[in-house]
């Protein structure tokens, strides 16, 4: 597990922490690093933030995008870096093998920063956000440098290339397939499954097994995965448990949901 340590060659401003953050733009405002900053800003922690590509997308569909230059996601996370101390790493979208491995080349080889890596590989709508490269390449050299790993039923399906989870026990097993590849611990959100109760399991080569539930709302919104994983990068910056920063984080999206 990562160390109380941080890197980073200057103080926060006003003692706020930060948390960088690699992911893409939504021109919806729905999901992407625009919900990541504004997750972070109610948690009192500042974002530093690494563009990934440049999507349009409506609350329907995925209409384009653009993927950076991998040498502009180096840079950019070298730049973050130099500027303050990072108390955590939230990555999202990637989208394709070349930003995988520019991420993996740039973050720095200390487990003194933790990092929550939420896999997307899809949009809500089903325009592909990953491509087959990239998904090997994260299974590969992201995932087993991870803290946390934050997949829903298809994405774990998907990266354990395996069927969908429809039960709690095959929830587990498919944790626990991911879990194998190296990460620290393992989140999988059972929001897609079925049943009155919205199960997510967290796995952990330090804590075990940890069993959290809620009630299942019927309200969707866009960018709840974006929002569980910078919340829970929050919480581990401001100096919580990770099973804790899981807790905390899941009742702020539940009440996000709740929000009209």
């Amino acid at each position: 597990m990562w160390r109380s340590s941080r890197l980073g060659s200057k103080p926060t401003s006003g003692g706020r922490p930060a948390v960088l953050v690699i992911a893409a733009t939504d021109s919806s405002g729905g999901a992407g690093i625009t919900r990541d900053v504004q997750v972070l800003n109610d948690f009192s922690v500042d974002a530093l933030c690494v563009i990934t590509a440049v999507t349009a997308q409506s609350d329907s569909r995925v209409i384009n995008v653009h993927h950076l230059p991998p040498e502009v996601v180096r840079v950019q996370v070298a730049a973050a870096f130099e500027t303050r101390q990072v108390g955590a790493v939230k990555i999202g979208m990637l989208g394709t093998r070349a930003t995988v491995d520019a991420v993996v080349d740039s973050l720095p080889r200390t487990e003194s920063i933790p990092i929550v890596l939420d896999p997307v590989l899809l949009s809500s709508s089903g325009g592909v956000l990953l491509d087959t490269g990239g998904r090997d390449a994260l299974r590969k050299h992201l995932i087993p440098r991870a803290t946390l790993v934050t997949p829903n039923v298809p994405e774990a399906a998907a990266l354990l290339e395996s069927g969908i989870a429809d039960s709690e026990q095959m929830l587990l097993e498919q944790a626990q397939g991911l879990l194998a590849l190296g990460p620290q611990a393992v989140l999988l959100k059972g929001g897609h499954m079925s049943g009155a109760e919205a199960v997510d399991l967290l796995v952990s080569r330090q804590h075990g097994l940890q069993r959290m539930a809620s009630a299942r709302l019927r309200a969707t919104k866009r960018g709840t995965g974006c929002a569980l994983a910078s919340a829970i990068a929050a919480g581990i910056t401001r100096g919580m448990s990770l099973p804790d920063a899981c807790r905390h984080a899941k009742r702020y999206v539940l009440e996000m949901l709740s929000r009209p």
